[in-house]
């Protein structure tokens, strides 16, 4: 048995990941009898790089997955990539501009080439990079959200739902990012507090007898302010009910209404209405039958209803210039700071603009019931189970689900239209023309030219009975037979393709056999921050669709922060590369870190001072081995005979095998770390391998030698079972350096034996434990060389249990405490130490060791000179000169001197006291 003298990961990590993909390690078979486990990745966007985020993720994921194989489950975890819609898209065209080349310059389906493209270069980056972390997954059934299958299984869902009318196409307000230009959903828009103003505007009466002031952060959108609203028991507004107002800028005239949703005591209590520009204003608009008056466009600059003044102005430029009108007409009464939250989109960071367009949206309600009681009724867990109450918060007011994207990248609406029923309402855009009828077009084009020739096209308003749904392009309408179809421009949400993911990667609408055994998946690794995204829609579309629960749990991860609390950011200069690291301290050394810090319910505050220590916990764990390795010298395979400390260390295993096992089923994953760390660096190395050493020189005999021999051995091989899940590729190594043959993942992991646990030898190990480190402790107290023997003196009866004890096994207590010999005594003894121990009256005997006097003159000598010193600190700190005009890294260097002095002295006392007490 053999293994290098330094663990060097970078030798091994890659050698070992292409063994297990070599051998099909895990490949999942459905045919097996074992108990399923599976679980479906959480699929990276195929944009992505990997962040901190996903190592976490990912590496829960994979310790779940090596625990459960090497339990005995037939495991299965699928993994996968997103096609990210609008994120993508951003991607391939800054790369397009770079080369010069817009978006507009290519047709949809050249643009759509451009994007295939770079997926085909850039897109396994992803899924590269999660193999480095060791990622366990199956990856011969690796799966794209827009791969053949899966985009099938998105038509049908979409058909079913429209034909059960759960999908609809209305005009109504959503969240627009002129940037992307495409509509978002609520789930999409980042709002964040902004630092911005409130103006306050008067629109004078049209009878003239004074006028109603309004207070709003946008006075641009007053110009299309369709009314003021009132509250109708707002007593000021009282004589203003029913009245009209002047529109300024405009000369519009606007009634006054009331309503009862104004807050009165907002601003000035009155509220101007724009329905087409704020969501709320778009409701109370809708119940008083308001105009819905378009003045900020898709681009985010003002259109002609805007009035010529202002008409192509960007939305911002625009809010200058109409403060700058009503200044001059002296209809701005004041502006205030004002601090409010600002929408944002989630990929560009662009301001999003409330418009009313024509958008696909799927009714949520019906879907939302059975995915609630799902989760009441613990058919789902949560955890940890604070996030239920999340979930159903949200789930309980949900909205319906905008899905339809303005965008060319993602799952085309499966939805046509036919251009001889209905030419009137496609408007197509040609190139350098402007737009157009299909039906005028199709008086000089055939059908094929109109579509060569149009840059894009939308769809007006139509019936349901316009609309053509289809799994594929149907060949004809149904209502005329004509062949002039075009279908919808719009793409679905990204999100609407993910909430499929556990059932249509498995083959759906197909019934295939992993469907029969892997689904419901058994547990599901994920983040808060999609709980809504994605965790709830696949939970209604697996109801809907699978008639069962996606799966069964749903472990909610923390963030990973900074030490310090920080979201980690480019910004803030504070993101830690976990490639970076993965090179720097090995992938096992990140790997552990982050399991160790994952506590339930609280985010993990990462830096690269933890990963280098857990990196010293990775070379630990090699050093005991080849401690063991070279300690085998003739060992033969024989049991021997075991003594007290192989008992000890057998029973603690059995403990710890337990614990662990535990700690994983409940999803504990840094409870699980943290007691495979204590064992083995304070259990197995600091006890027990150095309890071993005389043995293993044969001091003891060769019985004892060989029980220790394979005591050592099968405890390190049991270790390392316990830590593959966590440290995989040390494991593996030293594993295949004990002369195993195969790979550790194929091992059963370990199973807690009771009859190994040997409660006598825990009590009798743990009390000799306390007197070494009782001795240990004497030693640093009054400074002894740890070279000079000390004797223990015991005062006790013969015959007593621990003073037995402690005969039997003194051999130990040479061994770790460097103890010369035990003395039974009838009284206490002086000088002598007393040894602070929960059994038994031990001392240290300090007769000819230290002159205590001597050492009580030497301590206070010192002591009084760092008084001295310190009395000097004070008066300087006390000096207010000093503080006003040193440098600030002097004060503080003068304010941890006085740290540092105030310890020592405190030191010495402490020792002063403890001279005393002996």
């Amino acid at each position: 048995m053999e293994i290098k003298k330094v663990y060097d990961p970078g030798s091994i990590e890659e050698r070992w990941y292409r063994y297990w993909i070599e051998k099909r390690l895990f490949v999942a078979d459905p045919c097996s009898d074992k108990p399923p486990f599976s679980m479906v990745i959480p699929p990276p966007n195929v944009t992505g790089s990997l962040h901190m985020g996903h190592a976490l993720n990912n590496t829960l994921q994979d310790v779940l997955v090596r625990y459960k194989k090497m339990d005995g489950f037939n495991v299965l975890w699928l993994p996968g990539t997103d096609h990210a819609g609008i994120a993508t898209q951003n991607v391939v065209e800054r790369m397009l501009r770079e080369k010069g080349i817009s978006r507009d310059d290519l047709s949809r389906e050249e643009f759509l080439q451009e994007i295939w493209k770079w997926k085909d270069l850039y897109g396994k980056r992803i899924i590269h990079q999660l193999q480095r972390l060791g990622a366990g997954c199956d990856w011969t059934r690796e799966r794209f959200t827009m791969d053949e299958g899966l985009s099938r299984a998105v038509r049908i869902v979409f058909n079913r739902l429209f034909e059960e009318d759960l999908i609809y196409r209305e005009r109504y307000m959503v969240n627009w990012c002129p940037r992307c230009g495409t509509a978002l959903s609520d789930l999409e828009v980042e709002h964040r507090e902004v630092r911005g103003r409130l103006y306050y505007i008067d629109y004078p009466l049209k009878d003239g007898n004074g006028s109603i002031t309004i207070a709003t952060t946008r006075p641009e959108t007053m110009l299309g302010d369709t009314a003021v609203a009132v509250h109708p028991e707002d007593e000021r507004y009282r004589r203003f009910h029913g009245k009209e107002l002047i529109l300024p800028l405009t000369g519009r005239v606007i009634p006054v209404v009331t309503d009862d949703y104004v807050d009165a005591s907002f601003g000035t209590g009155a509220l101007k209405i724009t329905p087409a520009h704020d969501p709320n204003d778009f409701v109370i608009g809708k119940r008083h039958g308001l105009p819905q008056i378009t003045v900020i466009g898709k681009d985010g600059r003002m259109t002609p209803e805007a009035g010529e003044r202002f008409a192509g102005l960007d939305r911002f430029r625009c809010r200058e210039e109409v403060v700058e009108a009503l200044k001059a007409l002296g209809l701005l009464s004041k502006v205030e700071e004002h601090t409010h939250a600002v929408g944002h989109c989630y990929r560009c960071d662009t301001v999003i603009e409330p418009l009313i367009t024509l958008q696909w949206f799927v009714k949520m309600a019906p879907l939302a019931e059975p995915a609630i009681e799902a989760v009441r009724s613990g058919r789902i867990r949560f955890i940890p189970k604070g996030w239920e109450n999340t979930y159903f918060s949200w789930m309980e007011g949900i909205r319906d689900w905008c899905i339809s994207r303005q965008i060319y990248w993602g799952h085309r609406i499966p939805v046509w239209y036919c251009g001889h029923c209905d030419g009137d309402r496609i408007i197509m855009d040609v190139k350098g023309e402007g737009e157009f009828t299909y039906s005028d077009l199709r008086k000089r084009f055939s059908h094929e030219e109109i579509l060569s020739m149009v840059k894009d096209y939308r769809i007006e308003e139509m019936g349901r009975d316009s609309m053509i749904p289809s799994e594929s392009a149907p060949e004809a309408c149904p209502r005329c037979g004509g062949k002039e179809l075009v279908q919808d421009p719009d793409v679905l949400d990204t999100w609407f393709s993910s909430a499929l993911w556990p059932f249509s990667t498995m083959g759906w609408p197909e019934k295939t056999k992993e469907l029969e055994v892997f689904y419901p998946t058994s547990t599901l690794v994920t983040s808060f921050d999609i709980i809504f995204f994605w965790v709830a829609r696949m939970i209604m579309m697996g109801l809907k669709f699978m008639g069962d629960v996606p799966f069964r749990d749903v472990y909610i991860h923390a963030l990973v922060r900074d030490i310090h609390g920080q979201k980690m950011s480019k910004s803030r200069g504070n993101v830690i590369d976990p490639l970076v690291m993965m090179e720097r301290y090995g992938t096992d050394a990140l790997r552990f870190t982050l399991v160790a810090l994952a506590a339930q319910g609280r985010d993990i505050r990462l830096s690269e001072e933890r990963m280098e220590g857990y990196r010293n916990f990775v070379n630990k764990v090699w050093n005991a081995s080849r401690f063991v390795f070279m300690g085998l010298d003739g060992y033969r395979g024989e049991e021997g005979e075991m003594g007290l400390m192989e008992r000890w260390i057998l029973s603690r295993l059995q403990k710890v095998i337990e614990e662990v096992r535990t700690s994983l089923d409940e999803y504990r994953f840094n409870d699980a770390a943290s007691t495979l760390y204590q064992f083995l660096w304070h259990e197995f190395c600091d006890w027990y391998i150095e309890a071993s050493k005389p043995i293993l020189r044969g001091e003891m005999g060769e019985e004892r030698k060989r029980g220790t021999q394979w005591c050592l051995l099968h405890t390190l091989g049991t270790i390392l079972k316990l830590l593959h899940p966590f440290m995989p590729f040390v494991t593996e190594e030293i594993w295949n350096g004990m002369g195993n043959e195969g790979s550790i993942v194929l091992e059963r992991y370990p199973l807690p034996d009771p009859s190994l646990v040997d409660e006598e030898a825990l009590e009798e190990a743990s009390f000799l434990m306390e007197v070494v480190k009782g001795v240990r402790n004497v030693r640093v107290e009054a400074s002894i060389p740890p070279t000079r023997p000390l004797e223990i003196l015991y005062m006790g009866k013969e015959g007593d249990r621990w003073l037995e004890v402690l005969k039997r096994e003194e051999w130990l207590l040479k061994a770790l405490a460097r103890v010369s010999c035990l003395t039974p005594v009838d009284k206490r003894p002086f000088p002598a130490a007393p040894l602070i121990l929960k059994e038994g009256d031990l001392f240290v005997s300090l007769k000819g060791v230290i002159d205590l006097e001597g050492e009580r003159r030497r301590l206070e000598k010192k002591k009084a000179s760092l008084l001295e010193e310190l009395a000097l600190v004070e008066r300087r700190l006390s000096n207010k000169d000093f503080l006003n005009r040193a440098p600030r890294e002097v004060v503080e260097r003068e304010k941890g001197r006085r740290e540092d002095l105030s310890r020592k002295i405190a030191k010495i006392q402490e020792q002063m006291e403890w001279i005393r007490a002996v």
